[in-house]
């Protein structure tokens, strides 16, 4: 009976479908990454090797869980996009969305100082983490070029 137990518990455990607490929201907050690219008009069928600009931008919204959260975010990037004209070359083109890159909760309440979003670097060496450290000039609300 001990052998089938963990695989009772597994399948009990799937059927609750509960979601973990890294993926729940304490405060409804939201932050979502999506990838939007430049589209030439007078390119109406580039490949998939086809070069181009893109922009990977991320928003904060508000949501009740992570489905609500999808949706908003999906909404959201969608309704940035828009047409734009390159004068030198006279073409036009826009925006395309291409897809959101992340969607994570915030679990903290938004004020001064509150965690919003968090990396784990694992087994690296002391000098490697400092190495990612910027002077104060180097970050980029200082770069002014």
């Amino acid at each position: 009976m001990g052998v089938n137990q963990p695989l009772l518990f597994t399948s009990l455990k799937c059927m609750t479908n509960e979601i973990p607490f890294r993926n729940r929201s304490p405060y409804g907050w939201w932050i979502a990454s999506y990838l939007e690219r430049a589209a030439w008009d007078d390119e109406p069928n580039p490949s998939p090797n086809s070069r181009c600009l893109s922009w990977e931008n991320t928003i904060i919204l508000q949501a009740p869980d992570r489905e609500a959260a999808y949706a908003k975010a999906v909404f959201l990037a969608t309704q940035n996009v828009s047409e734009f004209v390159d004068d030198v070359r006279n073409r036009k083109g826009r925006w395309v969305f291409e897809g959101l890159t992340s969607l994570l909760p915030i679990h903290e309440e938004l004020e001064d100082g509150a965690e919003i979003f968090w990396v784990e670097h694992r087994n690296k060496t002391i000098w490697k983490i400092q190495s990612k450290v910027k002077r104060k000039e180097d970050l980029e609300a200082f770069n002014d070029k």
